[in-house]
């Protein structure tokens, strides 16, 4: 059976395509292959400059072949690495043999060919591209999707902030918030996330076999080779030098980023489920779309799906995550190759983590709130006055404040006209009684609108 989106055996390739596009480029096989040549490039390039009497430096235009190389990679270069890979069975060195390949007709470059991955180990260059490659996908799509997630939700809180609503602890009612507050509560948690995750230092090391750079000083014993790759991983391919290493670059700094991600993404979990149990109270409606079916037999249905699907993929994002999380900071000895196998589905995590920030934002994009409901909602829920009562009535030292409210409301509820009818019993001063009387249960959200307004 060809492959298509109809035979993927991923979602992520299948159902779902289109939504991940922005990270086939950077995180399929296809951009792997881009990023090693990237590094290879950057490495030949810097060698070139570095002074020694084997390798000088390169002239305008074969410098501009390799830049072109590494600009306009194709999918039919990544193709013929694929054709050169089936005879090497390695797939760093089929990368080393077309670029050499591609350099043929340029005399200069043929000469200066055996400095191509000169010194390095495959991990060297596996390392650095994984490096860029989540750097990329971080910085150009998975925090953009979120903030477009945080953007909406700042919106909603704002235009919502002075809409009382009631609050459920242990999913019982509790004292009023707003529904802007509410949301601004998320809103912040989310910021704090995106803050993490953009702050996680992108490690890379170019140190050879087992990281002590061996094979350099066999060649140059006297040159400097750390400020030499730290000078190229951080100039050129703008990571951050990790100097002490192993044959692999360790993975803890992935094992921070997708911690963080996976934080940032329980969430939007907890969001989900919130937002879908509003919707199933009545407090917001989902705008509906012509054609569109919420049930197969249920002619009335309009189903949170959005927040289910987001639900879903987080589940399957962070189940990747975390796994990845676990697993690539332990290696056996200098190295086992447990972990090559392993990054190959950092497509799917992200993949699976774009896929719930795309449901989330469409869902959120479809409410419409209900004020009517979350009004009666409150109306109905007199005894959440319970506490700014008794909490006034310590202030003027009535005995057992709280042992009265509860005899008086616990289990039961209580009318408006039945709390008055208790607030003007109590022996405090007038104008205390005044302000209590003045209670309601839409008007008692103590700072929640400013909180809202503020986020």
């Amino acid at each position: 059976m060809p492959l298509s989106p109809l035979s993927a055996l991923s979602p992520l390739d299948g159902r779902y395509a289109a939504k991940t596009d922005k990270l086939r480029p950077i995180l399929s096989e296809a951009g792997f292959m881009h990023h090693r040549v990237k590094v290879e490039i950057a490495w030949l390039q810097a060698l070139a400059q570095a002074g020694f009497a084997e390798i000088k430096p390169f002239s305008p235009s074969a410098a501009a072949l390799l830049d072109k190389l590494a600009a306009e990679f194709s999918e039919n270069d990544a193709e013929r690495i694929k054709e050169i890979e089936a005879v090497t069975n390695h797939d760093v060195k089929a990368v080393e043999y077309w670029l050499k390949e591609k350099v043929k007709d340029v005399p200069e470059l043929v000469a200066a060919s055996e400095f191509i991955h000169f010194a390095c180990t495959s991990e060297d260059i596996n390392n650095t591209s994984h490096g860029m490659m989540l750097k990329a996908a971080r910085d150009t799509v998975l925090l953009p999707a979120l903030d477009a997630v945080t953007t909406r939700l700042t919106e909603l809180a704002h235009a919502h902030a002075a809409l009382p609503m009631l609050s459920r602890t242990h999913g019982q009612p509790a004292s009023p918030s707003t529904l802007g507050k509410e949301i601004a509560n998320v809103v912040a948690r989310l910021r704090r996330a995106q803050k993490r995750i953009a702050a996680v230092e992108i490690l890379g090391k170019m140190n050879g076999a087992v990281g002590n750079y061996n094979a350099h000083l066999s060649a140059y014993p006297d040159f400097d080779w750390e400020s030499f790759s730290r000078a190229v991983i951080e100039q050129r391919l703008g990571l951050v030098f990790n100097p002490y290493t192993i044959q692999i670059e360790p993975h803890d700094y992935m094992a921070e980023l997708f911690d963080a991600v996976a934080r940032a993404n329980t969430i939007l979990l907890d969001l989900n489920r919130d937002i879908w149990g509003y919707i199933s109270l009545g407090y917001f409606k989902q705008r509906t779309k012509a054609g569109e079916i919420g049930s197969s037999t249920m002619p009335h249905k309009v189903n949170p799906i959005d927040f289910e699907n987001s639900e879903g993929n987080i589940g399957m994002a962070n189940a990747v995550l975390k796994h990845l999380a676990e697993k690539l900071p332990v290696s056996r000895w200098q190295r086992d190759l447990t972990d090559s196998t392993v990054l190959r589905n950092i497509g799917v995590a992200f993949g699976y983590a774009i896929l719930a920030y795309d449901s989330c934002l469409r869902g959120l994009n479809k409410l419409e709130v209900n004020p009517q409901r979350l009004a009666e909602d409150l109306d109905a829920t007199w005894e959440v006055l319970a506490e700014p009562v008794q909490t006034v009535m310590r202030r003027y030292g009535v005995e057992n404040p709280y042992e009265q409210l509860k005899e008086l409301t616990r289990g039961k509820g209580i009318s408006r006209e039945g709390l008055q009818e208790f607030i003007n019993g109590l022996a405090i001063p007038q104008s205390a009684k005044d302000q209590l009387l003045a209670m309601t249960p839409a008007n008692y959200i103590g700072r929640a609108e400013k909180l809202a307004r503020e986020i």
